[in-house]
């Protein structure tokens, strides 16, 4: 499987020194407090379903820090189905801290060495340390020849976190102990791409840090003695913290606990922020709230431009047969909302199986066979109606052209009006999504010169088998989440990188559409390759 995606999800818990007991803290006391990670993880399992692990500290036990990772849920990782070897692995991993991380990936995937956190021994405990990561560098392949141009140094596998792992590494050389922060300082200079790290050492020290730009996601919250950080808000909410505690880590900042101090700390200038838009619009658990931002008002304010879009078109005959329905379950917000503003039903004529996942991340042939057992149309629900079938974005269309097909064959739909919560995707991210190439993209042919025309949308309805298709424009995007375009990553629906890394790399994704090259924009790296 040769496609590259990494969304994935950290989080980490601390319990400072303290006469006091967080009420947060498990009955087993403050040596267990490792126990609230898999909770934790379940709660972002959205942002990874491949592998799963945690790494914690317990200065009482000879192996200081101890990593448990593999392939698979959390629940099958940490065997929570199974409530005594589930017991067995949280006794042995008992810690009064711990880091945590989800996996998505494509390659390595039977590999559990895949798999984070990833720990380094040493026998110098503040050179001992584990690390787990969220993102990708743009400009993975110079840090990996500049690193093995000596033929001192062997990498084990092609990931972007091993890379980040040398390189901290690498700053810790020598005599002096340099602080964890100090060595991320030095290494981030040499970066360019998007990352949200965990990192732990033998001597109980921990850092959290985002990137300057703040593409990817990062919370945090403090409660007394209690620390915890995550991916994303639910995970701490659902931990026991309260809602005004829990705050969004700024881009280029770092928190830091040593010595059992807790501080924030910048350790990178950030010349701008770049929030990737796609977390509030597919990502994120929509319970979450991500830089102030809560992703449910987000996605019904979509819906509500939807709505607005509908009104001024005007085309669509809106009458008693005419229904509003969900693709399950990122676009429900929007679709309800939509349904509100237009003052007709919103359906759930789709049921989604839990258990198949998200084709979003298969590959061709793969996506297309999940596609087809993902979803149930319910013939009560839409036989002869006229549906506006609302879906978060369009990115390859294979999901979307396999639900048409059954909405008409299984559903008996009369109507199939196509109204997308998101811009046309038209360039690859670089910054940790699945969408490697121009030429798997289902919008660039239909937009020549970018330009979203009644036009375009017409021979994309066709393509599709819709009976019409609407997107809505990148100036809703701002408006619904409530940042100014500047403040966004959107360069999968502009063209428009936030880093150079990203530019070059777009180019060469440019370049390989012109030549009829079908292969990834990684190309030139090996092709193990596989991010978080």
């Amino acid at each position: 499987m040769s496609e590259l995606f990494h969304e994935c999800g950290i989080a980490a818990v601390y319990h400072l020194p303290s006469d006091e007991i967080s009420p947060l803290c498990p009955d087993q006391g403050i040596d267990h407090v490792s126990r609230l990670l898999p909770r934790m993880l379940l709660d972002i399992q959205n942002r990874g379903q491949l592998a799963a692990g945690m790494t914690s500290y317990n200065p009482d036990r000879k192996q200081l820090i101890d990593t448990h990772r593999d392939i698979g849920t959390v629940r099958e990782v940490f065997r929570l189905s199974h409530r005594g070897k589930s017991e067995a692995l949280m006794r042995e991993y008992a810690g009064c801290a711990a880091i945590g991380h989800v996996r998505y990936a494509t390659c390595g995937q039977d590999d559990r060495s895949y798999a984070q956190p990833f720990e380094r021994h040493h026998l110098i405990k503040h050179k001992w340390f584990s690390f787990a990561f969220n993102g990708q560098l743009a400009n993975y392949d110079e840090l990996r020849d500049r690193l093995l141009a000596d033929n001192d140094h062997h990498l084990a596998r092609e990931t972007d976190t091993e890379i980040i792992m040398h390189e901290l590494s690498r700053e810790m050389n020598g005599e002096r102990k340099v602080p964890l922060i100090e060595a991320l300082r030095n290494a981030s200079k040499r970066f360019d791409g998007a990352y949200s790290l965990v990192m732990m050492n033998a001597e109980g020290e921990m850092l959290i840090a985002r990137d300057p730009l703040g593409i990817k996601p990062l919370c945090y919250a403090i409660e007394g003695p209690m620390f915890a950080a995550a991916s994303e808000s639910v995970a701490l909410l659902n931990l026991g913290f309260e809602p005004e505690s829990i705050k969004s880590l700024e881009p280029g900042h770092a928190i830091t606990i040593s010595k059992g101090k807790f501080a924030i700390q910048e350790f990178a200038k950030s010349p701008r922020k770049a929030h990737c838009f796609f977390e509030w619009i597919y990502f994120a658990n929509v319970a979450s709230t991500l830089d102030e931002r809560s992703v449910y008002v987000t996605r019904t304010n979509l819906g509500v431009e939807l709505a607005k879009m509908e009104r001024e078109d005007g085309r669509v005959t809106i009458d008693d047969d005419t229904i509003v329905v969900p693709v399950p379950d990122t676009s429900k917000a929007a679709a309800d909302a939509m349904a509100f503003e237009l003052k007709i039903p919103s359906r759930e004529g789709l049921i989604r199986n839990r258990y198949s996942g998200r084709t979003f991340i298969e590959t061709g042939n793969q996506r297309r066979r999940a596609a087809e057992v993902k979803y149930t149309p319910l013939r009560e629900v839409l036989e002869g109606k006229r549906i506006f079938l609302v879906e978060d974005s369009i990115v390859r269309s294979t999901t979307m052209r396999v639900l048409l097909d059954r909405l008409r064959d299984r559903g008996g739909v009369k109507e199939i009006h196509v109204r997308v919560a998101c811009p046309p995707i038209i360039a690859p991210c670089f910054y940790g999504i699945d969408m490697s190439t121009i030429g798997e993209l289902f919008a660039p042919p239909f937009l020549p010169d970018g330009q979203l025309t009644e036009e375009a949308q017409a021979e994309m309805a066709v393509a599709l088998g819709a009976d019409s298709v609407r997107f809505l424009p990148r100036a809703a995007i701002s408006r619904a989440v409530g940042l100014s375009g500047e403040q966004l990553c959107q360069a999968c629906i502009s063209g428009d990188y936030p880093t150079v890394g990203g530019e070059r790399l777009y180019q060469v994704a440019l370049d390989n559409c012109i030549s009829g090259n079908e292969g990834r924009t990684y190309e030139r790296r090996d092709p193990a390759i596989s991010t978080t």
